[in-house]
């Protein structure tokens, strides 16, 4: 039996970017990785800075293992390491996983500056045209299902800015799956709740309708056209571009 085409998949809220990726600890093990993430994020601990552990200990209320085993969390995401004689400081920007799915939700919970939102679109103009190139070739009637489906809860959003970022975050969503490049698909992670958080503010403001550019990368992969594809994503990421500088 032919299983049903599956609809657009549910896009994810920025403030759970990645949702399985994120740490799974609980209770108080969570709620002091996250307290010492905020405070890495908010430059009270700034980068190369030593943190008094006896004093952190005793402001966060926890006991000696729960303060390790937060830092063990937060030194595997780059954000601490620790050195005999220097103890445990924050390591340099540069070295945190913008990769991991908790390290980009406290940076986009922190405020991303201009140059992260550019980076992000150089990533997408790499990543996403060849997506949708590859997605021409390889795409299955379940990969245009949840294309559809996008579409169709981007024409019907009638204005609600909530509404509106969710069908363009199920929309590439479905592309990168769509590609049927796992590494592609992976990258969902990063993509779709920054998207999300840029969507935010572009939807805010008056911009063009998104539906025609979209629309039209579906078309050429429905056409099983690689480089109309290609060449419709980059037009869409452009009109993308302009609405949010």
């Amino acid at each position: 039996m032919t299983p049903p085409p599956r609809l657009a998949p549910a896009a994810p809220e920025a403030g759970a970017a990645g949702g399985r990726d994120a740490y799974a600890g609980r209770g108080v093990h969570k709620s002091a990785v996250e307290a010492i993430a905020r405070r890495i994020f908010d430059g009270t601990y700034e980068e190369g800075g030593t943190l008094d552990l006896p004093q952190l200990m005793a402001e966060l209320d926890v006991s000696q293992t729960v303060l390790r085993e937060a830092i063990k969390v937060l030194t595997a995401k780059g954000l601490l390491d620790a050195r005999q004689k220097r103890g445990t400081f924050v390591r340099p920007r540069d070295d945190w996983n913008l990769l991991d799915a908790d390290v980009l939700r406290w940076k986009l919970a922190s405020g991303a500056p201009h140059d992260f939102f550019s980076d992000l679109f150089a990533l997408r103009r790499a990543i996403e045209p060849a997506s949708a190139a590859l997605a021409a070739a390889h795409r299955t009637d379940e990969d245009l299902a949840a294309l559809d489906a996008a579409l169709a809860a981007m024409a019907s959003y009638d204005n609600d800015p909530v509404l509106a970022v969710r069908a363009d975050a199920s929309f590439h969503l479905a592309l990168l799956r769509a590609s049927g490049n796992r590494f592609f698909s992976q990258l969902h992670r990063v993509i779709i709740p920054a998207l999300i958080a840029r969507d935010r503010e572009v939807h805010a403001k008056p911009h063009d309708d998104p539906y025609p550019e979209h629309a039209a990368v579906v078309e050429r992969i429905r056409d099983g056209d690689p480089d109309g594809a290609h060449e419709a994503m980059v037009r869409l990421l452009d009109l993308s571009m302009r609405d949010h500088p």
